[in-house]
């Protein structure tokens, strides 16, 4: 299997790796605003029908395909995480159950 994540490819281009980052986590804002807002997790964290883990399946591949799209990079798996996760910590759209 061949290596295809530009950051495996070339770590050292950090200018790069760091703009790549910088849009993915504008796209996933820009995807959020598409939907109402979206309880987190609820009940069952694990959930794969719940509608947050819905939507991140969904998101993660359209972000990667965008990625390579746009800027002909392979995005890693943990750079479209950490970008998807820094987005829902700075997006409104997202409400947590209160645990009390």
């Amino acid at each position: 299997m061949a290596i295809r994540y530009n950051l495996w490819l070339d770590p050292d281009n950090t200018a790069q790796h760091r703009a790549v980052e910088a849009d993915l986590e504008r796209y996933f804002m820009e995807r959020f605003a598409d939907y109402p807002h979206i309880r987190l997790f609820g009940e069952d964290p694990y959930d794969y029908d719940a509608p947050f883990n819905r939507l991140y399946d969904a998101l993660m591949a359209r972000a990667a395909e965008y990625c390579e799209h746009t800027w002909c990079y392979v995005a890693s798996p943990e750079q479209l995480n950490r970008c998807f996760f820094r987005a829902v910590g700075r997006s409104n759209k997202f409400v947590q159950d209160d645990r009390s």
